[in-house]
């Protein structure tokens, strides 16, 4: 119960010491899981779990829990545990939005189709493999090919490496840009509304 407290209510309205530890691998599996349901939808089509869609309703809605969101933390640890709960599924609501709006960002870029994906990796590699080899040619040598052929391998490696790192690292700093976001709006309803008006204990 108080790492879900830490990871969805956030260093301002937790007590717990979430905030003062490294969550290195809770940020990758994050990553891994958008793009999960990313790859879902590019293959099948679908929006699996409604993810990529974030019409007017949806956006309202998320709008409205971003703006209740400080009124419903303030009073979290004095709320009997149904409240509690209910807090907590309505951050987890929030956070599967986020990951709905990361997949309608990245998912309409992908201009490759799927059905000509596997066409256009092996010609990107033919492509790469040769335009290595014949740098490498021109240079003469027995071992051109041989060097053309790992250079080009190397240079493959290294663009797959660079993606992977990178449909981690997106969805991941999207998602942190968005708490930070809801860290500065909350801070100011604390400051300038609830502990002006309303008197509590945390």
């Amino acid at each position: 119960m108080d790492y879900m407290e830490g990871l969805f209510l956030g260093k301002l309205w937790s007590d717990t010491d979430f905030e003062n530890r490294r969550h290195v691998g809770l940020f990758i599996l994050y990553g891994l899981f958008v793009d999960v349901l990313l790859l879902l939808s590019y293959f099948s089509g679908a929006n699996v779990l409604g993810a990529g869609v974030m019409g007017t309703v949806r956006l309202v809605f998320y709008i409205l829990l971003f703006m209740a969101c400080p009124f419903l933390c303030f009073r979290y640890y004095r709320m009997p545990l149904w409240g509690k709960i209910l807090v907590l599924i309505e951050k987890a609501v929030k956070t599967l939005f986020i990951v709905g709006i990361t997949i309608g960002i990245v998912l309409p870029r992908i201009k490759i189709q799927s059905g000509g994906l596997q066409d256009y990796l092996v010609d990107y590699l033919n492509q790469t493999l040769e335009k290595y080899t014949l740098r490498f040619a021109s240079d003469g040598g027995s071992f051109s090919t041989v060097m053309g052929v790992l250079a080009g391998g190397v240079h493959v490696v290294f663009v797959v490496v660079l993606i992977l790192a990178a449909s981690v690292l997106i969805p991941g700093l999207i998602y942190l840009a968005f708490r930070l976001l809801q860290f500065a709006y909350d801070w100011v309803i604390d400051k300038l509304v609830i502990k002006k008006f309303f008197r509590y204990k945390r």
